[in-house]
């Protein structure tokens, strides 16, 4: 019995074999310092910057089309012609009784200075040349209600009238649109009242134009808030050369406010616990666990306020299995906004 007892006793002091600690694959990547911006997203309904229908302002027949549908055309070009021959004589009548009156003008001035005639001779002139200039634009006048022309630069619609129409007043024609810029009206709560201020970049997107962004700034504010609603409407204006955007599209759209300089790290880095947020820092192969104190979102990204510093390595793939203190292995340095390609949320641990 004695001897059994000593041999146990020998073996409980021989040393334990040591356990080979494990090394944990992992995918990290570097904080960076880039531009950070708050966003509040609404819903907006694209206008054209410009829009009217073109009509007649007196009945007449139509008898020049000049434009084609879709068309763009220029400020002040002759888009329709009616009928006016009658208002053109009466012009040309109107300018030779005007050069008339002012040549007798001139001759009574030139003998008035000669005193060979009286003032009151050389007034009556005067007044009868005034007479002329009035009728000659009342002639214009009535010849341009006959020619209708493009009021602003824009893109012509779809043509309501055919050659020998006869048109009336209030008559639709055609359309005229000017698109670039395009305007956007959109609402948000009135919260944010203090926020939304001319100046303010937005970014816009539309089903109707998958794959594409939008960018302009908030061009001016409404001086009312809806009763109802609670909601204040805000306009932006977005460049369009390439006429992409039509009037009366619905398009999401996000403001960007608080532009800054931010310390930001990809969301996969975060691991929460509880209402704390941490993140494994690799220094020298070895994870450390770090609390942070976050800040705004983006998609794929997450602003770091405080507990990170630019350059330093955090662990974005293979926390879940990754204890502090722990070696790790870095299979994959990923760079700002890159895939993690076919890569395993959480890699394999090695001996």
């Amino acid at each position: 019995m004695r001897l059994l007892t000593v041999a146990l006793a020998a073996t409980l002091v021989l040393p334990a074999p040591a356990i080979a600690e494990t090394v944990q694959n992992v995918i990290a990547a570097r904080a960076i310092t880039d531009r950070f911006v708050d966003r509040i997203e609404a819903l907006g309904t694209s206008f054209s910057n410009e829009s009217v229908v073109i009509t007649a302002n007196v009945s007449e027949r139509v008898t020049e089309i000049l434009f084609e549908d879709g068309q763009t055309v220029e400020e002040g070009q002759l888009l329709v012609a009616m009928r006016r021959d009658e208002q053109r004589a009466a012009l040309a009548a109107a300018e030779a009784v005007l050069t008339e009156r002012r040549t007798a003008y001139e001759r009574a001035r030139e003998l008035e200075r000669r005193q060979f005639t009286a003032t009151a001779q050389v007034e009556e002139r005067l007044a009868a040349l005034r007479q002329a200039e009035a009728n000659r634009d009342a002639a214009a006048s009535r010849l341009a209600d006959r020619e209708i022309r493009a009021p602003f630069g824009g893109i012509v619609g779809l043509r309501s009238i055919s050659l020998g129409t006869l048109v009336s007043p209030g008559d639709r024609i055609t359309t005229l649109d000017d698109l670039d810029p395009i305007k956007l009206d959109f609402t948000v709560p009135a919260a944010y009242l203090s926020t939304v201020t001319p100046g303010i970049a937005i970014v816009a997107t539309t089903t109707a134009l998958p794959g594409r962004e939008f960018r302009g700034e908030i061009h001016s504010v409404s001086t009312q808030v809806d009763r109802i609603t609670r909601s204040i409407t805000a306009r932006a204006l977005i460049e369009n050369a390439d006429h992409a955007l039509k009037p009366g599209l619905l398009m999401t759209v996000q403001l960007l406010k608080n532009p800054r300089r931010a310390v930001v790290v990809p969301e996969e880095a975060l691991v929460p616990v509880g209402t704390s947020n941490f993140v494994f820092v690799i220094e020298d192969n070895t994870a450390s666990r770090r609390e942070v104190k976050i800040g705004a979102r983006r998609p794929g990204d997450v602003e770091i306020l405080e507990g990170l510093r630019e350059g330093e390595l955090v662990v974005t793939h293979g926390t879940m299995r990754l204890r502090d203190g722990q070696k790790v292995n870095i299979i994959e340095e990923r760079k700002q906004g890159q895939a993690i390609g076919g890569l395993m949320d959480e890699a394999a641990t090695v001996q």
